[in-house]
């Protein structure tokens, strides 16, 4: 006989009783970029990026209501999810940093035809126009339909888990471990 499922009763959580229990949630790390209006290039750091659909091809990029990056992003109508590589730790934190000139290192292309920037050497890249927004909390959810995908191999993906960066690998018997990066 099987006996059904019931999820044990939990009372709610607070924001750093949430935050601990997703700092165990791995994600992959992306650079979010689009231009403003003026043409200036905008991005930040997202790791709340992921596959929602397959047909139609949709992604999900969660933003911050009140971040700099969020008007342009509904403005423009268009974005590049950039998953970043085992090697792109520093170019994570300073799309991460607050004041910082995010694209003074100078790694960043314009997309012909779009003006939209973009990191060549990005594991994968993602060109999307935008489907969707949906209010989530302090953010909303950008459901993005991309129109144009790049892979460029695999230099080994960089993943966000336990608030700092690690770099799956793969072990002689063919399971995946995490190697923590500076």
């Amino acid at each position: 006989m099987t006996v059904p499922y019931t999820p044990p009763r939990v009372a709610a959580t607070g924001p750093e009783q949430f935050r601990d229990a997703m700092a165990l949630l791995a994600a992959p790390v992306t650079v979010v970029t689009t231009v403003d209006g003026d043409g200036t290039r905008r991005g930040f750091t997202a790791s709340a990026v992921t596959s929602v659909s397959l047909d139609p091809p949709l992604v999900l990029v969660g933003v911050t209501r009140g971040s700099g990056c969020h008007g342009p992003l509904i403005d423009r109508g268009e974005f590049v999810v950039n998953v970043l590589g085992a090697h792109h730790g520093p170019l994570a934190r300073r799309f991460a940093a607050s004041g910082a000139d995010r694209f003074a290192g100078g790694e960043f292309e314009t997309w012909p035809g779009s003006g939209l920037p973009y990191l060549p050497d990005a594991s994968v890249l993602l060109r999307c126009v935008l489907a969707d927004v949906v209010p989530a909390g302090d953010h909303d959810l950008l459901l993005g339909s991309p129109v144009e995908a790049r892979t460029n191999g695999s230099s080994g993906a960089l993943v966000w888990y336990q608030r700092s960066f690690h770099v799956p690998v793969q072990t002689s018997q063919q399971r995946t471990a995490a190697v923590r990066v500076a």
